[in-house]
């Protein structure tokens, strides 16, 4: 079968391996159908990942079939559609024991700490596998980074007098978005790209947008009737962004950081106190995010329809890849058609 390898930052090279062969009997094999493009991929490729190593296959956002099953495994049949939550905890530690298995102190994550799903076929264990009834293969491929907003949703602990502002229109700020506007509080949405706030206006019409300029204080108050947002998600994983939240978020209120860089983050400690800022980090998902994401997309409270901006053949992934880095391009999502 086919495989696309990062070999180092910048270079992909198509390699050959053998089809899986050998399935555990707690596993499932896999055909990948859809891979969906995440910003730990594009990051990667320019060498800008954390807890990342080279050479990787790389691909965590799957729609797949499963088309063979280990001998121990029950609840799943040949032809039944699915994803896979792409988190793996080696050992059973204080965090995962307390239900923080996206947070182990092993936690290994396919296609950056083991290779993932930019190849024809994977297995992959059977507890780690969701089923995807009656969702279509761009919808799944979506379900990870859905699953990843709404764990930071869940992290926030929204309250019915909150006021949200996100930070970022990416695909996780959109999720974000998506997820927190279901509790039924006022949403804004900040960007500093006017195509991405477009089509926030368009998806969610409900939703306030603002442009990102020198006037975004004010402009944040004014939509927020004068007063500032309980609770901020910076989905931007931009430094001088995350930095500028702890001036943003209205007294006693939450700062949920869901995107990261490669450095520190440094704030006023006297204005943090004065505030009693209430700061978390959200990082990937747990298998009940992941279902509650499967059954809103099966009840349609949330329409992925317009989210996926470019397709790319997998055979035609190298030669394609560079061009998602381009401005003028207005990338939200892209995925990998196998």
């Amino acid at each position: 079968m086919k495989a696309i390898i990062l070999r180092e930052p910048g270079r992909f090279e198509v390699i050959t391996k053998e089809n899986p062969s050998n399935i555990e009997p707690d596993e499932v094999l896999l055909k990948i159908k859809r891979v969906s493009i995440c910003g730990t991929d594009l990051h990667a490729y320019k060498g800008r990942q954390p807890f990342f190593t080279y050479p990787r296959i790389l691909g965590h956002e799957v729609s797949a079939e499963i088309v063979a099953l280990g001998s121990e495994v029950t609840g799943f049949k040949v032809g039944d559609q699915c994803t896979v939550e792409p988190y793996r905890n080696l050992v059973v530690d204080q965090a995962v024991r307390k239900g923080k298995t996206n947070c182990g102190s092993t936690l290994t994550v396919l296609g950056v700490h083991e290779d993932g799903a930019m190849q024809e076929y994977i297995t992959y264990k059977a507890s780690n596998v969701h089923l995807t009834d009656g969702l279509n293969d761009d919808q799944i491929s979506l379900v990870e980074p859905l699953a990843v907003s709404a764990h930071a949703v869940d992290r926030a602990q929204i309250q019915h007098d909150d006021t949200v502002l996100v930070i970022g229109a990416g695909p996780i700020g959109l999720g974000v978005a998506a997820m927190a506007r279901l509790v039924g509080v006022k949403v804004i949405v900040l960007d500093l790209l006017n195509a991405r706030l477009d089509f926030v206006r368009q998806k969610f019409p409900e939703i306030e947008t603002i442009l990102l300029s020198d006037t975004m204080e004010v402009d944040i108050r004014k939509a927020f009737d004068g007063e500032l947002p309980t609770i901020i998600f910076d989905a931007t994983g931009n430094k001088e962004s995350m930095e500028k939240s702890f001036n943003l978020i209205a007294q006693g209120g939450t700062i949920v950081f869901v995107g990261l860089f490669v450095g520190t983050v440094t704030f006023d400690d006297p204005n943090f106190h004065r505030k009693e800022i209430t700061l978390k980090a959200s990082r990937s998902a747990r298998a009940v995010d992941f279902k509650k994401v499967i059954y809103l997309l099966q009840a349609g409270l949330i329409d992925t329809e317009g989210y996926i901006t470019h397709r790319i053949p997998f055979d035609h992934l190298i030669e394609n890849f560079d061009k998602l880095y381009l401005p003028e391009e207005n990338l939200i999502k892209a995925v990998i058609d196998f």
